[in-house]
């Protein structure tokens, strides 16, 4: 459910940019590719090397997407691991939750409707 929760309110945070810029679809096209990489659609994380590119992986919100709820499921993620995990998960959720709020507030505010 968190998972769904977070992929829900980042792709709203991104569709409330529509606000500000006219053109949002390459900005999705953009998130869509970095989302297949990096949440573990493509390849599961554990095989990327320690250092560099794992550590930055790691602590994007999107392992949470995809990669993170698999590893539940396949009981590979347990104990403090898991309480961890769904901690910091909730934490991204709610982090764009208020980020996606916020945007439509101020783009509300923004927003000017013409022709007919």
């Amino acid at each position: 459910i968190m998972s769904f929760l977070l992929g829900f309110f980042l792709e709203a945070t991104l569709g409330m940019i529509g606000f500000w810029f006219l053109e949002v679809s390459s900005l999705l096209f953009v998130y869509m590719l970095f989302n297949f990489f990096f949440s573990g659609h493509m390849f599961p994380l554990t095989i990327l090397e320690e250092g560099g590119w794992r550590t930055f992986v790691l602590h994007q919100p999107l392992q949470y997407l995809a990669y993170f709820p698999a590893a539940v499921f396949l009981g590979k993620v347990q104990g403090h691991d898991l309480a961890t995990g769904l901690a910091i998960q909730a934490g991204w959720a709610m982090i764009f939750f208020l980020t996606s709020r916020v945007a439509f507030h101020f783009g509300v505010k923004r927003y000017s409707g013409f022709g007919g």
